[in-house]
């Protein structure tokens, strides 16, 4: 699967912004994904601190270009946009200090189009990496909130098994509205993976084998985008084995065009969401790359603190292809 998208971003060159640069799994992904032509990468840090890392790990970084927020000669443009942007929400000297940090900075560099997207987290909160994205990027139009997805991806016996789950890191409780925008927005994630979207709206129910709020709110949602003119199927309110298990789906949901074959899960809230992905991670051997953030202007992506640096290579791939 990547060496197909790594083919299509070596004909772009995209830039992509990475907010620490002082962290050897983000350099050393950096300096791989400039190694093999994959994109442009940009690392935000201290010149001196990257260089001694660098070199410490035998790294080549004489091509890379590193930004000393500090020293960057444009700062005062950028302050001033950001202001603008701010207005009236900000004042100039708050939003001169928020510019001394990556994370701001760095999504600042994409709001110039000085590069077409941003990865950060390796060492700060999702919230960190969403609340400038938020305040600056802003949502696209016609978009109301950003949600996360995780690709969940495996190879079992020679065959690569590819899913999309959401929403595990972002919105709390999602309402109906919300649900309805987070499974439009994981299937055109899916699409970007190859993934054909069947779309489930997960549940501890299968049409209305239970009952409760929570049951109704997906069935509820589930509706709402069946009456849309989708080019892919919805279902829903599923318990997951309906979802997942043709065996199931002929005894739970046998008129469904998406149980037993859904491959876009759509969770009630993000305690399940959370769960549901790190025990498919941990139990059934998936690897979850994410979370990718689905609904901004521009493509900014948030790292788990955990992540290695094959991860950091990875998501700084899903994220050039966003755009």
């Amino acid at each position: 699967m990547f060496n197909e998208m790594i083919k299509k971003l070596k004909k772009e060159s995209k830039r992509i912004v990475f907010t620490e640069g002082e962290d050897i799994r983000v350099l050393s992904a950096a300096v791989r994904l400039l190694n093999e032509e994959v994109l442009v990468p940009v690392v935000i840090g201290r010149k001196e601190v990257i260089e001694k890392l660098a070199k410490e790990n035998n790294l080549s970084i004489s091509n890379l270009e590193i930004i000393e927020i500090d020293k960057y000669d444009k700062i005062n443009e950028m302050q001033e946009a950001m202001f603008e942007i701010r207005k009236g929400k900000m004042t100039r000297e708050q939003v001169n200090e928020l510019l001394t940090k990556g994370n701001y900075f760095g999504t600042m560099l994409v709001q110039l189009g000085y590069a077409v997207g941003l990865l950060g987290g390796a060492t700060y909160s999702t919230a960190d990496t969403v609340r400038p994205a938020l305040q600056i990027i802003k949502t696209k139009p016609g978009s109301k909130i950003v949600s996360s997805s995780f690709l969940m991806r495996r190879v079992k016996d020679g065959v690569e098994e590819r899913y999309i789950m959401a929403d595990c890191a972002i919105n709390l409780h999602p309402d109906e509205d919300q649900v309805v925008e987070i499974a439009l927005q994981s299937a055109e994630t899916a699409k970007i993976f190859g993934i054909d979207p069947k779309v489930v709206l997960l549940s501890y129910s299968s049409y209305g084998s239970g009952k409760g709020e929570d049951v109704k709110k997906m069935t509820n949602a589930a509706n709402r985008l069946k009456e849309m003119d989708l080019s892919y199927p919805v279902d829903g309110e599923l318990q997951f084995d309906a979802a997942f298990d043709m065996g199931v789906a002929k005894i739970k949901a046998p008129t469904s065009k998406v149980a037993g074959q859904a491959n876009v899960f759509v969770f009630p809230d993000i305690n399940s969401g959370n769960i549901g992905y790190k025990i498919a991670q941990r139990l059934g051997d998936f690897e979850a790359l994410g979370p990718i953030l689905q609904g901004l202007n521009a493509p900014i992506n948030d790292l788990s603190r955990g992540c290695n640096a094959e991860e950091v290579y990875k998501m700084a791939i899903i994220t050039a292809l966003q755009k």
